[in-house]
């Protein structure tokens, strides 16, 4: 049975296809099926997630799955968190992955607190008004470096260093990083859910 993935994000479909795949489902994008992008104007990854679940699934009456997700930084009070995409837009660079980098460190060159944390939220849905939505959180802190380490991966990926690994999300294989990642974690709670509320 096709699942719609609340998203166009290359790099997200790639890291949940596999974790979905047990459960029998066909992961596919909004994109794919002509689905707009939902609004986001919530300032909780969680209402963001389920907004854009709910969305997918009024346009293509399936079920569907949005992760909401984001980098919180300490010394920041948890920001960018829900505006993560569009942190270097905040201080007039582009949008973009590398921009979005380059300002965390930026902004962080005279703190003394680098801790931080990518948090992923993932809702799904069985329909626009299911009104039991299912709802996984999962959580990956660490610090942030001086300057980015490792090619792999894609967002703060190269600029968040796991402790108990020894090395960023950047340098990790994607079996590694699917097994310690926020949005690993919160996908196997999510599939815990689904095997317990939906099978």
């Amino acid at each position: 049975m096709k699942l719609v993935l609340a998203s166009n994000n290359a790099g997200k479909l790639a890291e949940l296809v596999p974790l979905f795949a047990p459960l029998g489902y066909e992961l596919v994008t909004q994109g794919s099926l002509g689905v707009p992008e939902a609004e986001e104007p919530f300032h909780t990854f969680v209402e963001n997630a389920l907004a854009k679940a709910r969305n997918a699934a009024a346009h293509t009456g399936l079920p569907a799955v949005a992760d909401d997700a984001g980098l919180c930084v300490e010394a920041f009070g948890g920001l960018p968190g829900v505006q993560t995409a569009y942190y270097a837009t905040q201080f007039g660079l582009p949008k973009g992955d590398a921009n979005n980098v380059k300002t965390l460190l930026q902004q962080l060159k005279h703190h003394t607190n680098r801790r931080a944390a990518l948090v992923s939220t993932i809702v799904a849905v069985r329909s626009p008004q299911d009104p039991e939505p299912l709802i996984a959180v999962g959580r990956a802190a660490g610090t942030v470096p001086l300057e980015p380490i490792g090619d792999g991966g894609f967002g703060f990926d190269p600029v968040l260093y796991i402790e108990a690994m020894g090395c960023t999300f950047a340098q990790m294989t994607p079996e590694q990083k699917n097994q310690h990642s926020h949005r690993g974690k919160a996908a196997r709670r999510m599939i815990d859910l689904m095997r317990d509320a939906w099978q």
